[in-house]
């Protein structure tokens, strides 16, 4: 609850918006719907996305459930997050994926809110990007490897219950994923929806790389975790960092608007390089873009 009230508190007063984390719970338990419905109160202006797991809308919520936690927070928009390497390696997991996209595309097509689809750490390739744009989503958020490894949340849950099998299964996929860059650029390059990248940003330099490499918008979670739990002034203090880090990386670039940011030249040197060739993407482009004199 206070996580939530704090983070909602920061977004409203920074004009920001917020996905919130899955209603799941909310949904089994209608005890635990005041730890969202919070997130309006304290944020009645803000962008809100109502959240739910792919394996949910397959096999147990129908459209009734959906509009309850779209109602529950009077959400703009809705998130389905994808999980499969986290569902894959829980021993209670819900590895249950056959049908998602017929399901995302029934879901798009009833509901008057538009639908964003949300990896959870292992990134979006390419291909996936067209199958959802197809499916009717307006937007995508890759949620790239290089943030929290949910295969190494499983690792050390099963650590701790002394289950090896289930420990041995997380480790081996701790690295698993299409890092965010390489994501944001593959679904950017092949979709014309909005693209967020998330996944690892922890600083406004960040975000604006990702902003330059094309991404509509940049999300982050894990650096207002901890001020979070101190208040909404403390999330939006660290927040408001970011946001002149952001501001810093735009001056020193020459960019006056984000739309100039996107026209900066960039280079891609590395893996990110090495695989974005390897797959057939142009990066040649972003080091020849000419900005605005």
């Amino acid at each position: 609850l206070k996580i939530n009230a704090s983070i909602a508190e920061a977004v409203e007063d920074l004009g920001l918006g917020m996905g919130i984390g899955s209603q799941r719970a909310a949904l089994e338990d209608p005890d635990l719907k005041r730890t969202y419905t919070i997130v309006r109160e304290k944020a009645p202006s803000a962008f809100l996305a109502a959240n739910i797991g792919a394996p949910q809308i397959i096999r147990d919520y129908g459209i009734e459930e959906l509009m309850e936690i779209i109602d529950m927070v009077s959400a703009d928009a809705l998130i389905i997050h994808l999980n499969p390497l986290q569902e894959a390696i829980q021993p209670e997991g819900e590895a249950f994926y056959e049908g998602a996209l017929e399901k995302i595309s029934e879901i798009t097509e009833k509901l008057d809110v538009p639908v964003i689809v949300k990896e959870t750490g292992a990134g979006i390739s390419s291909e996936d990007a067209k199958r959802l744009e197809e499916a009717g989503v307006a937007g995508i958020d890759v949620a790239g490897a290089g943030g929290t490894s949910w295969a190494a949340v499983e690792y050390y849950r099963a650590h701790r219950r002394k289950n090896h099998f289930a420990e041995e299964i997380g480790l081996e996929f701790w690295d698993w994923g299409i890092p965010t860059a390489i994501s944001v650029v593959e679904a950017i390059q092949s979709v014309s929806i909005p693209v967020i990248a998330s996944g690892g940003i922890r600083s406004g330099l960040e975000a604006a790389k990702a902003i330059s490499l094309g991404a509509s918008l940049a999300g982050f979670a894990l650096p207002v975790l901890k001020p979070a739990l101190e208040g909404g002034e403390k999330v939006k203090e660290k927040i408001e960092v970011i946001i002149q880090q952001f501001k810093t990386a735009m001056f020193l670039v020459g960019a006056d608007s984000v739309k100039e940011l996107r026209r900066t030249p960039l280079i891609i040197t590395g893996k990110t390089a090495e695989w974005l060739k390897l797959r057939g993407f142009n990066i040649e482009s972003y080091a020849r873009r000419k900005m605005r004199i």
